[in-house]
């Protein structure tokens, strides 16, 4: 027998800049989309057990975005436009528009539908033209193109709930400000209901929900810039010796990450994906000392780990004398999901992967372990991937050798199969180190940057009011987010660079106006020198 653990990962980092407004729509656009057809796959398959991992930082904004839904008061701007009367009534706004409808993977969420690709068209048509021609367009044309947009990030889940939304589809015809009102109502019920069907699923024992230090920072970074030397030595570093109190740092999230996750979902998290799967042992003492049962990050980390040992293969491991168990990512099954399948057929795609995951178990451990994204793959599939998870879910819920479990469920059955490590190699779920976030010149600067602000909330907090100091915490926490450091380098589209690295340096302008601190000039210049081609047609993929 092989026990399967499934753990979907669904994280956003805080878009919210000034007064709550958000700079990028990608939270309630991935729950529309993904989150909704995550919970309708577990709810149509009962039999199937998986761990969902939720980043508080990402249940703090659906909520957010569902208080938006039920009051009117909407505090997104591509949100708001949906249900705007005159969604291109100036220059700028117009702009905006095509800058961010355009935004997907058109192979898979425009091309099937005749009409958004006319509007694609007609763009194309006008693109490298001047201002006037952008103002020459119809009105129709941007109510049209937001309302198309908006149609192409829901879930297959929700058009099979619609068939008035599936009517609309195939449409070519213009949209009326009442049937993007529809919509945008629509869209209310699915957001909404995101937190309260994941927690229907774990209330009825069907899945276990983990957690992340809260606003998605490095933990072993937070703590130890050396850390990032352990897998990659002479890694260039930032040119602060370390983060000012990194240690309180580490502990605040984590503490903070499983109040949210209690309040949320009325019990305490057992395990937790750190974020991108980053670990150390210093990072692992203090998820322990916070009353976490698990962790889990990338086989690249034990494979890093185990280069000099001679051990045997185990399902999980203990670390030293650390009684908190470690379980790690086969990267080569969480790669087909992740990467590979989108480009066979469905049946295919699950034949391969049951006789995949059936070799792990004649091979080495008991148990196998997919880690990925919950919601960056599925705009590459087919219908958001939907026959490919239905009909993998469907082929293990009446597998004869093949059982779903969840890490929690594992540790209560095995805990006597882990294996014990000596020690741990620190690194990601990326290529096993911390290179994604920290060792290129612009990476650097970003944590400088940090560090500089976090010595300035040092020295003001103890002067400021309580609200005020919350206030400062909450700016601070997002700042410490690992997704502004993932952006940044000259390989990453330079779309998604600059969008990334204005957003983090805005976060650091809003934390010292939080402090009453003038900032430094250096907030005004980019991080990033240029950046990659950018991506054709696609999304910011993580």
């Amino acid at each position: 027998m092989t026990e399967l653990v499934l753990c979907w990962h669904f994280h956003q980092p805080d878009y919210r800049g000034d007064d709550g407004v958000y700079r990028l729509p990608w939270t309630y656009l991935h729950a529309f989309k993904d989150y909704s057809d995550m919970a309708a796959h577990l709810e149509a398959h009962p039999g199937v057990r998986a761990v969902v991992n939720f980043v508080p930082v990402l249940l703090d904004q659906l909520a957010d975005y569902a208080e938006q839904f039920r009051s009117g008061e909407v505090r997104d701007p591509l949100l708001a436009a949906l249900i705007d009367p005159q969604p291109c009534d100036t220059l700028e706004k117009r702009r905006d528009l095509v800058a961010a409808c355009f935004r997907l993977n058109r192979p898979t969420m425009m091309n099937w539908f005749a009409g958004y690709r006319a509007l694609y068209t007609q763009w194309k048509e006008v693109e490298i033209e001047d201002d006037a021609a952008l103002l020459a367009l119809p009105a129709t044309f941007f109510s049209d193109l937001v309302t198309w947009y908006h149609l192409a990030w829901s879930g297959e889940s929700v058009r099979r709930a619609t068939p008035l939304m599936a009517h609309w589809l195939g449409r070519e015809d213009h949209f009326s400000l009442a049937e993007r009102q529809q919509l945008f109502a629509w869209m209310g019920a699915v957001v909404s209901g995101i937190i309260p069907r994941f927690k229907a699923l774990l209330e009825r024992g069907q899945i276990e929900i983990s957690t992340t230090p809260h606003s998605h920072p490095i933990l072993p970074l937070l703590l130890d810039f050396t850390s990032a030397q352990a897998a990659r030595p002479g890694l260039p570093l930032p040119g602060s010796a370390a983060y000012p109190g990194g240690a309180v740092r580490a502990e605040a999230h984590v503490a903070a990450a499983i109040a949210t996750h209690t309040a949320y979902f009325g019990v305490a998290p057992q395990g937790c994906w750190p974020a991108e799967g980053g670990v150390s042992e210093a990072a692992l003492t203090v998820l322990h000392a916070a009353g976490l049962r698990w962790a889990a990050s990338g086989g690249g980390v034990l494979a890093h780990t185990r280069a000099d040992l001679d051990l045997p293969d185990a399902p999980g491991w203990r670390v030293g004398d650390q009684s908190i168990a470690c379980f790690f990512r086969d990267d080569h099954l969480s790669d087909l999901i992740g990467f590979e399948y989108q480009h066979w057929h469905s049946n295919d795609a699950v034949r391969h992967f049951v006789h995949a995951v059936e070799a792990h178990g004649q091979r080495h451990s008991r148990l196998a372990t997919v880690i990925l994204d919950g919601e960056n793959a599925w705009e590459y599939y087919p219908y958001n991937g939907w026959h490919f998870l239905d009909e993998l879910y469907t082929a293990l819920e009446t597998h004869a050798t093949v059982t779903t479990t969840t890490f929690a469920a594992y540790l209560d059955a095995h805990a006597a199969t882990l294996g014990t490590l000596p020690h741990l190699v620190a690194g990601s779920w990326v290529y096993g180190d911390f290179t994604t976030w920290i060792g290129d010149p612009a990476k650097n600067r970003a944590w400088d940057l940090l560090c500089a602000a976090k010595r300035a909330y040092d020295a003001a907090s103890p002067g400021l009011s309580l609200a005020q100091q919350q206030q400062a915490e909450r700016v601070l926490c997002s700042c410490e987010s690992s997704d502004w450091f993932w952006w940044l380098g000259d390989y990453n589209p330079s779309e998604s660079v600059g969008l990334f690295d204005a957003l983090f340096r805005h976060k650091l302008a809003l934390l010292y106006a939080a402090l009453a601190v003038p900032e430094p000039a250096t907030l005004a210049l980019p991080l990033a020198r240029g950046g990659g081609a950018a991506e054709s047609g696609g999304v910011m993929r993580r």
